[in-house]
C-alpha cells in the first residue's frame, strides 16, 4: 500500500510540474508586451513634449473684426501671438477665423514659419541703443545692466523675453496698436550691430 501511495504521489507531482512551469512562462511573454507598449508610448509622448517646448508661445492680443455684407455682418477674431526659444530666435504672426482657437492656430503657424534671429551679450542685453520705426510707432530700445529686468510694455516686452533678452529699458511713442509695436520693435531689434559688424563696417581687421 505504500508503494502504490509514493506511485500515486510521484505521478501527480510530475503531472502539475508541467503545468506550474508551463504558467512562468506565458506571463513574461505579457510583461514584455505591456513594456514594449510603455516604452512606444512613452517614444511618442517624449516626441510630443519636444515638439511643443521647442517654442514658447504667447498670445499679445485678440481683437472681434466686423465684414458687412449683403446679407448682414459677419464676425470673425483675428489674433497676434508672439513665439520664441529664448535664446536669440524669435517670431510673430497674425490668424483670422470664425472661433477663437482657430485663428491663434493659424496666428502660430504663421509665427513659426517667419522666424528671426538677434545677437545677446552675455549679460542678457542688446549691444547698443536703437529705435525701431514702423508706420506711425517708435520703439526705442536701450541696454541695460544686469539685475534691471525688462522694463516694456505689453507687445514690448512679449517679443523680448520670448527671445531671451533679460535687461532691457524701452519706451513706446506714437502708435499704441499691438501689431505697429512688435513690427516696430522686430525692426529695431533686426537693426542692431554686433561688435564684429562695427569693425567690418569701418574697414579694420
Amino acid at each position: 500500500m505504500a508503494e502504490e501511495k509514493l506511485n500515486q504521489t510521484e505521478e501527480t507531482v510530475a503531472q502539475e510540474a508541467p503545468a506550474a512551469e508551463a504558467k512562468p512562462e506565458q506571463k513574461p511573454e505579457q510583461g514584455q508586451r505591456r513594456v514594449r507598449r510603455q516604452n512606444r508610448n512613452d517614444r511618442r509622448g517624449g516626441r510630443l513634449e519636444r515638439d511643443k517646448k521647442e517654442y514658447e508661445e504667447r498670445v499679445v492680443s485678440i481683437n472681434r473684426v466686423c465684414k458687412t455684407v449683403k446679407g448682414g455682418r459677419r464676425m470673425k477674431f483675428s489674433a497676434l501671438v508672439v513665439v520664441g526659444d529664448g535664446k536669440g530666435r524669435y517670431g510673430f504672426g497674425t490668424g483670422k477665423a470664425g472661433e477663437v482657437p482657430d485663428a491663434i492656430k493659424k496666428a502660430l503657424e504663421a509665427a513659426k514659419k517667419n522666424m528671426f534671429t538677434i545677437h545677446i551679450t552675455k549679460n542678457g542685453t542688446l549691444t547698443h541703443e536703437i529705435v525701431g520705426k514702423y508706420g506711425a510707432c517708435s520703439v526705442f530700445l536701450k541696454s541695460a545692466p544686469e539685475g534691471t529686468g525688462i522694463i516694456a510694455g505689453g507687445p514690448v516686452r512679449a517679443i523680448l523675453e520670448l527671445a531671451g533678452v533679460r535687461n532691457v529699458c524701452s519706451k513706446v511713442y506714437g502708435s499704441r496698436a499691438p501689431i505697429n509695436i512688435i513690427r516696430a520693435t522686430h525692426q529695431g531689434l533686426q537693426s542692431l550691430h554686433t561688435y564684429s559688424d562695427v569693425v567690418t563696417l569701418r574697414g579694420k581687421e
